[in-house]
């Protein structure tokens, strides 16, 4: 069993997360209520949006000296590795379990997740495999609530659990929360040769990009747009489900948590932005489950299992999804 899993009541979890903190006594962290101000929606919407928007502006305006379709595609195709690699691979296989994989696939997996720099697959699984245990609550690694409800400390918040949180001090303890992985020699080794594969990752662009121009200009714009604008921007798109999905967001599925549905994030997300079915049922193989909801992890999932790559996938079943709905009054909150 995952440790996702397990279902413990709060305050045998702040009882367990305190015990794992001996030294400092732990950090207040705020639920609050469902009810969320306009003014605080505003706020987080301008968090992500206007960055985005600055990025997707250096586009039209390098046209033509800086960017070419070949560097368009290099960082398309490696951003589509990267993040499928960390959403089938780091997450929904190594940390939830949500199918079995032939040897092949989870080695494939390992590396093209590493790919994405994201840091360690041992690390990254064990610290969303804690976040699953206290999600929003005392314990959580990036909780947006850590600080209150009030528009400063939700900004605070954002902060912390967007990019904040990986510079604590605090480091979630890996022989507890992965130790199945640290047992896997080939994913022990795969995730100690981290910075090869970041090496690796970035190298990969600039590579195809000088040898197919034959020029140091094209490997110059290929490590720009392929290497560097990729990394960044699905690195901000995973810290988004951190800090964005568990802030605003539809909820129509029961959680303990305050996790959402953000749509305007599926699509480079690969599915990830449904977050709030994610938290409401943890091994599911798919998190967009309903009507019109863009899952490309969960779609690339189906096509390993009809290839004979993964097997036992745990699809979500009708009853299942419905057993996990919210009441009219509960979503609309």
């Amino acid at each position: 069993m995952t440790m996702s899993q397990e279902v413990l009541s709060r305050s045998e979890r702040q009882s367990e997360h305190q015990s794992e903190r001996q030294a400092d006594p732990p950090p207040t962290a705020t639920l609050g209520g469902d009810s969320k101000r306009s003014v605080e929606q505003i706020a987080l919407l301008l968090f992500i949006v206007v960055p985005f928007l600055a990025l997707v502006a250096a586009v039209p305006l390098a046209w033509g000296w800086g960017v070419s379709w070949l560097d368009l595609g290099l960082m398309t195709a490696m951003y589509y590795i990267g993040c499928h690699g960390i959403t089938i691979g780091f997450h929904r296989y190594f940390t939830h379990g949500s199918f079995k994989a032939k040897r092949p696939l989870r080695i494939a997996l390992a590396i093209m997740g590493s790919l994405a720099v994201e840091g360690p697959l041992v690390r990254w699984v064990a610290d969303h495999r804690k976040h699953h245990r206290y999600s929003d609550a005392e314990g959580d690694p990036h909780s947006p609530w850590r600080f209150g409800e009030t528009v400063p400390a939700l900004m605070k918040g954002l902060w912390w659990a967007h990019i904040g949180w990986m510079f604590d001090e605090e480091q979630t303890p890996q022989q507890k929360y992965a130790p199945d992985l640290i047992k896997d020699p080939a994913l022990r080794r795969i995730s100690r040769q981290f910075v090869l594969w970041t090496i690796v990752s970035l190298a990969i662009p600039p590579l195809v990009g000088g040898l197919v121009t034959m020029s140091w200009w094209g490997a110059f714009t290929a490590f720009f747009w392929g290497s560097l604008v990729r990394v960044a921007l699905l690195h901000h798109v995973t810290w988004s489900i951190n800090s964005i999905c568990h802030a605003v967001g539809k909820r129509p599925f029961k959680s303990r948590d305050r996790s959402g549905n953000v749509w305007w994030l599926a699509v480079l997300s690969c599915g990830e932005s449904w977050h709030n079915l994610h938290h409401a049922d943890p091994t599911s193989a798919r998190h967009g489950v309903l009507r019109g909801q863009v899952d490309s992890s969960a779609r690339l999932i189906r096509w390993f299992e009809k290839l004979g790559w993964a097997y036992d996938v745990r699809w979500p079943t009708e009853d299942r999804i419905e057993a996990r709905r919210q009441t009219a009054s509960a979503n609309a909150a």
